[in-house]
């Protein structure tokens, strides 16, 4: 099976995310995404001027089967496994250091779900929050795993004391989502200076979809 439209499509989600300005100002992150059952794409432990040849492919068992990684990607090998074995239907998972979204999983507080782009773009629902593990160890894939688990529905959890890690069906999708999360929480804590966020109302989410659905007919 070819990667290379994969590793592309990979290649232009990190770009956007820069484009959108909701990178740290390290500009870390990790990309992956699934090219089978057995196997998927993760960025080589930096992202800024990626090359689609660049990206290694892993298999879920955590061996490195083609191309090289830094030492600080093989740490979190786990988690992005853990991810794809809970979640059969997710194509994409990316994990930056989003400084707003960030504040939230410092201070271990669920980001809720009060603006527009949230909804449309497929985390109708509070962000949760992971209880904090080392980096990569076995105490983190398992929050993240129970997590899940307890929350079948959700497309993002924070990483307490670390940031956001967020997982959708191909990467333009979850890096949309992605830049909705991190607006939502700038959002969020700007609203703190005007009183404070307002919930949406009862019915918000089947109104946005049938939106979309009359605009897409």
């Amino acid at each position: 099976m070819t990667t290379a439209p994969t590793a592309h499509l990979l290649v232009e989600a990190a770009e956007s995310l820069f484009a959108a300005g909701v990178m740290s100002h390290s500009g870390h992150a990790n990309l992956s995404a699934r090219l089978d059952g057995d196997r998927f794409l993760l960025t080589p432990g930096f992202v800024r001027g990626l090359r689609p040849e660049q990206l290694a492919t892993v298999g879920l068992d955590g061996r490195l089967l083609d191309g090289e990684l830094r030492s600080v990607s093989t740490e979190i090998i786990a988690m992005h496994s853990a991810v794809y074995r809970a979640r059969p239907g997710v194509g994409t998972i990316i994990h930056t250091h989003s400084p707003a979204a960030t504040a939230f999983a410092v201070a271990h507080r669920p980001l809720p779900c009060r603006t527009e782009p949230m909804l449309r773009f497929g985390q109708p629902e509070e962000v949760p929050v992971v209880p904090w593990g080392p980096r990569g160890s076995d105490v983190s894939v398992r929050g993240i795993a129970s997590v899940l688990a307890d929350r079948p529905t959700t497309s993002a959890v924070l990483l307490a004391n670390h940031g956001l890690l967020v997982f959708g069906p191909d990467p333009a999708a979850t890096a949309h989502l992605l830049v909705a999360i991190e607006e939502s929480a700038e959002a969020e804590l700007a609203a703190v200076a005007l009183g404070g966020a307002v919930d949406f109302p009862a019915g918000a989410l089947a109104a946005v979809r049938s939106s979309i659905a009359r605009a897409a007919s």
